[in-house]
């Protein structure tokens, strides 16, 4: 989706943001299905992006990546405040995101955005050294 507040992004851009966020990053052919997708919409600044799917009432998160060269400095809240503005104009009535039990940091910014806990997914995660961690399914419901 493209429009002027919300403009085309580059997959490849995204991915190099992605890989540097995260060990198990998405690469640029990854990134550019998903925008390919219905329904699918990106929110990017220089240092990090969010990507959101809206689907009839309901959004999800599918990832969100902030450079760590960038992090601890508000980007994180303003990408999910504007990917929860653009998906309530698409339509969406509630947002939903799968975090890791232990990614303290996210869980604190989707808290502080208003997210609650609604369920979990045991061992979802797998870790390179084969460890497998816990998701949990966090909810936000617009108010209207």
């Amino acid at each position: 989706m493209s429009d002027p507040i919300f403009p085309a992004v580059d997959p490849a851009r995204l991915a190099a943001i992605h890989a540097e966020a995260f060990a198990a990053a998405w690469d640029r052919a990854v990134l550019a299905e998903l925008l390919a997708s219905p329904g699918v919409f990106a929110v990017a600044e220089e240092g990090g992006f969010i990507l959101i799917r809206v689907v009839v009432d309901e959004a999800e998160i599918l990832t969100l990546a902030v450079r760590p060269s960038a992090q601890r400095a508000g980007l994180g809240a303003r990408l999910v405040e504007a990917a929860v503005v653009r998906a309530a104009a698409l339509g969406a009535e509630r947002m939903f995101l799968e975090v890791a039990e232990g990614n303290g940091a996210a869980r604190a910014l989707y808290a502080r955005s208003g997210f609650v806990e609604m369920g979990r997914r045991r061992g979802y995660y797998s870790h390179a050294d084969g460890r497998r961690e816990d998701a949990l399914t966090l909810v936000l419901n617009f108010s209207r």
